[in-house]
């Protein structure tokens, strides 16, 4: 019998203890409901709209990146040296290098108010600002950006230093700032950005933000600065 109670006594505790998860699980559900979506249709097709886009463009490099190695390993059997020019030219203009020409828009960025009608001083543009447009250039499909005549690569810097916006070690602190922007889709970078909501929030800051009808031949200058490549070295062969 007292073998008995206890194998009861055992299911008896382990039916609670599963009543009691149950019990924790139902009531976490309570406290923290799963979110629904509330976007409405025409946001759902806009969102899917813009993956679709993003798909296109990955697939598209893809393809290209594919290309250049199949070009690179036919030439590399017939023409080494070639092969390795051609590369190291390809890598030049991916990392800002050199010149580049093609179609784009100019964006031109000036005060909304003058310091006298304001009775204020104007402040610089600031680097948040900044970074934030060059980031919704660069996800509408902006290929090569110079800001007053300055590449910006990769690696370039913005940042305030003494309450100077500096785009590297040159100053932004007069207006118009002129903006050159190339793409590969001129005409869906203007759209995009014409039909933005960047320009309302240059105009909190007391800035106007113009831009131009896309244009051709429109120059980008190559990365004038020293590129500063940290934390690699060469690998040093060991043995003879």
């Amino acid at each position: 019998m007292k073998s008995k109670d206890w194998k009861k006594g055992i299911s008896f505790t382990f039916l609670l203890m599963i009543f009691g998860m149950m019990l924790a699980v139902q009531f976490h559900t309570i406290q923290e409901p799963i979110v629904r979506d509330t976007r409405d249709m025409w946001q759902l097709r806009e969102d899917l709209k813009k993956q679709q886009e993003l798909q296109v463009e990955l697939s598209s490099e893809i393809r290209k990146y594919n290309e250049m190695i199949k070009t690179y390993e036919n030439e590399a059997d017939q023409n080494p040296e070639t092969a390795l020019k051609e590369t190291l030219n390809i890598l030049k203009e991916e990392a800002g290098l050199t010149e580049v020409t093609g179609n784009g828009i100019t964006i031109t960025i000036d005060r909304l108010f003058s310091e006298e009608l304001l009775g204020t001083p104007i402040q610089n543009i600031s680097p948040e600002l900044l970074k934030r447009l060059i980031n919704e250039l660069n996800s509408y499909g902006a290929s090569n950006i110079s800001i007053q005549g300055r590449r910006v690569i990769n690696s370039t810097v913005i940042r305030d230093i003494n309450g100077q916006t500096k785009i590297d070690n040159f100053s932004l602190h007069t207006y118009p700032i002129k903006i050159n922007v190339i793409s590969d889709n001129v005409e869906k970078l203007y759209n995009r950005m014409n039909a933005s909501a960047t320009e309302e929030d240059f105009a909190i800051d007391n800035l106007s933000l113009s831009i131009s009808n896309p244009v051709e031949d429109l120059t980008v200058p190559a990365y004038e600065d020293t590129i500063r490549v940290k934390n690699m070295k060469p690998i040093e062969e060991k043995g003879g």
